[in-house]
């Protein structure tokens, strides 16, 4: 009979009930709720942004101060929290940002106690060396420290997992990230859409690959799982849109619901169980396919809290809800914000403040039916302006992508008429504020054809890439026709001629216009001349024709 000591006998029974005990405890812990806050396309919003980029539904709302103050009472509410953010941190900002690089919007970002955050495809418009110093910290290589002090960089996290350096798997940020809020583990994927080399400037994409999203959404939820982790989050800048217009639509609502986001949501594998999205600057709150999807409008005017209950024994969520809420401008200011901007308040001002002109009336970025709009009218005029004499490139038309577009210019004291309503160029910056630089090229009349055919092109539904021409161009089009024959060539005139296909025509756009190949008829132009930026020839333009009028909306005509 094998023989058993009393000392081993009592430790396997010592054994087998701290088992049981632990096991009890597992399956008798409750389980945490942890909120996550979340905001996407910022833009270097500090302060409280304009017009209706400063409205939610009619409610005054925005601006850094405010944001900080709402985020720092949610927190109240639930300590186990945790701020996200879905890209576009930086990037197309206002002038008080981007005059400094985006520095003071890091800054705020940090103060705001941001965890983590996907890169959005605005933060590659100045290209990936520019944000990894960003990143990490350190003073420009042209400006230096401006604020008088190094830059110490994020203490955010940046994910980047469907963005990889070309002819490797590496990607230049790490592609998740995983927390610990109120004692479980949350992982964090970050991507952007892989259609950002289409939209950003070749330079600023150049050395990178961007990946499909789901596929690569998947791969990194595997990985998560591998490590234990099942209460997954995907913050990703892609988005969607309610059908009604922002001004009628319900900020958790998700009526007739479209966009690039579905198809992806629809792909993603189960364990992700949350999408936080952005890039359409709309708000919805959506389930698509089992996965809570949310976005929280633009330029910190809403706040997105998430609300997980996770399982302690698990790991994995139980439950999850979100609910969009208006950054309101009713509360008190937080100081800390405050201080910065007070900071960086001399150093903008002079610049920002300087008058460049005067404005007759509103000149709005709204298009007509035919998708010209009077602000896009003005901006082709000033870009052929700024290049139409021959040592300047000798264009005699101008394209400009309506998405370039990003504030309206308006009068003082909004929606009254100004004969004489003074215009800064803060005001200017604010409507072009990427720093394109005017190409003048050549292109023959049938390549003008195909550019204007390309604009039926795009590859969301329902949407077209409408050019905005300059004065002297003109051309009828169906929206309704086949594919390549939506615009009548015998309507395309310039300067009162009709374009015959074997002309041969100087055209200026921005840099980014003609590389980004969202057009790709224009990347065979030839005989390349390098202007002026877009914000310069902008500048001039106001100069020289004030007091401004709108433009006409009378060079495209829809026929359907």
């Amino acid at each position: 009979m094998p023989r058993t000591t009393l000392g081993s006998g009592l430790a396997a029974i010592a054994v087998v009930a701290l088992a049981s005990s632990g096991l009890t405890r597992r399956l008798e812990a409750p389980a945490v709720t942890v909120q996550i806050l979340a905001i996407n396309d910022f833009h270097g919003n500090l302060e409280p942004p304009d017009g209706a980029n400063g409205l939610i539904n009619g409610t005054p709302a925005g601006g850094a101060e405010y944001l900080a103050t709402h985020l720092a009472r949610a927190v109240a509410e639930q300590p186990n929290s945790i701020v996200v953010a879905a890209g576009d941190v930086i990037g197309a900002s206002p002038l008080f940002s981007s005059l400094f690089h985006d520095e003071p919007t890091i800054a705020a970002m940090n103060a705001m106690h941001l965890a983590v955050t996907s890169v959005g495809n605005h933060e590659f418009d100045k290209g990936l060396p520019e944000l990894l110093r960003l990143a990490r910290g350190g003073c420009h290589p042209v400006d230096g420290c401006q604020a008088g002090a190094t830059f110490p960089g994020a203490r955010f996290q940046y994910l980047s997992a469907n963005v990889v350096r070309t002819g490797t798997d590496a990607p230049p940020f790490s592609a998740t990230a995983v927390r610990t809020v109120g004692g479980v583990k949350i992982g964090f994927i970050g991507e952007t859409l892989q259609d950002t080399p289409r939209i950003v400037s070749p330079a600023g994409t150049r050395g990178l690959t961007f990946l499909d999203e789901a596929t690569r959404a998947n791969a990194q939820a595997q990985a998560l799982a591998r490590q234990g982790v099942h209460a997954i989050v995907l913050l990703i800048h892609e988005g969607g849109s309610q059908s009604a217009d922002d001004a009628a639509a319900d900020p958790n609502g998700c009526a007739d619901f479209t966009g690039a986001i579905v198809p992806i949501a629809q792909r993603l594998t189960s364990e992700i169980r949350v999408v936080i999205s952005g890039h359409t600057h709309r708000f919805y709150n959506c389930e698509i396919a089992g996965h809570v999807v949310t976005s929280a409008a633009s330029y910190g005017r809403m706040i997105t809290r998430v609300s997980l209950r996770i399982d302690r024994a698990t790991d994995r969520v139980v439950h999850a809800s979100a609910v969009n809420e208006v950054v309101t401008r009713d509360v008190a200011k937080d100081p800390e914000q405050t201080r910065l901007l007070e900071r960086y308040a001399p150093l903008a001002k002079a610049a920002g403040d300087r008058s460049v002109g005067t404005i007759r009336a509103d000149i709005v970025r709204s298009a007509n039916a035919a998708g010209e709009s009077p602000l896009g009218d003005v901006i082709a005029d000033a870009e052929l302006a700024a290049t139409r004499a021959p040592e300047a490139g000798g264009a005699v038309v101008a394209f400009m992508n309506g998405g370039g577009i990003r504030a309206d210019l308006l009068a003082r004291g909004a929606g009254q008429a100004a004969a004489q309503s003074e215009v800064t160029y803060r005001d200017l910056f604010a409507v072009q504020p990427f720093g394109n630089v005017l190409t003048v090229i050549t292109l023959t009349g049938e390549q003008i054809k195909q550019v204007l055919e390309q604009q039926f092109d795009n590859p969301r539904p329902g949407q077209r890439l409408m050019l905005q021409v300059s004065n002297g161009f003109t051309y009828e089009y169906r929206n309704t026709a086949p594919a390549a024959q939506h615009v009548d060539a015998a309507s395309i005139v310039i300067q009162g001629r009709r374009l015959e296909p074997s002309d041969r025509v100087r055209v200026v756009a921005s840099d980014f216009v003609i590389d980004s190949r969202l057009y790709p008829a224009l990347t065979a132009g030839t005989e390349r001349k390098v202007a002026v930026t877009d914000i310069d020839a902008l500048v001039a333009y106001v100069k020289a024709r004030s007091p401004l009028a709108p433009g006409p909306q009378d060079r495209i005509r829809r026929l359907d």
